[in-house]
């Protein structure tokens, strides 16, 4: 079994995004699942902690072999012209540990807006910085959180899948959530 990291949400974050990486090599994961909004903060944030997003890009692109990633509402075509992995798909669909994953940013699939899923497999997204671990109507819903810009009162986090199990956890290594898939 691999273990995987799901990220989502960082603005443009240089701190943050070296914070996250910084927690991808620790972890052991061998790969980074993106869900979109990585470069931009978008016009209803505020700017998260050391906004700048061309670090970002380098800390990413020296990583790109290694990244899944998908579209937020955020990203742009000139996203892509500085990524050096793709980031304008609206979502994939993944096959990890012998679960299905329904990845996508979460600005147009979510838990009002279904995208059509088989008893058991997951949707897993971001958008809504609300970290989320739960099992509803025969799916899994899962949200790593916001790696930057956190809301709800919760803090900054992401998600590693190791086995079976998707594990959210703060970046002091408490895990806030859990959920045991499949």
């Amino acid at each position: 079994m691999m273990k995987y990291m799901f990220a989502s949400d960082i603005h443009g974050s240089a701190y943050w995004c070296r914070r996250l990486l910084e927690e991808y090599r620790r972890s052991g994961a061998d790969r980074l699942i993106l869900l979109g909004d990585l470069l931009y903060h978008g016009p209803r944030n505020d700017l998260p902690k050391e906004y700048a997003p061309k670090e970002v890009i380098a800390m990413l692109n020296d990583r790109k072999e290694e990244i899944y990633a998908v579209r937020g509402n955020c990203e742009a075509e000139v996203d892509q012209m500085v990524l050096e992995f793709p980031v304008l798909a609206d979502y994939a669909v993944l096959v990890l540990n012998g679960l299905t994953f329904f990845a996508t940013h979460g600005h147009v699939f979510n838990q009002e807006h279904m995208p059509p899923l088989k008893t058991g497999d997951i949707l897993v997204h971001g958008h809504t910085h609300l970290l989320k671990a739960e099992e509803s109507e025969g799916h899994y819903i899962l949200n790593p959180g916001s790696v930057s810009i956190p809301k709800g009162g919760n803090p900054s986090t992401y998600a590693i899948l190791d086995d079976k199990m998707f594990r959210i956890l703060d970046f002091d290594g408490n895990v806030v959530r859990e959920a045991a898939l499949g």
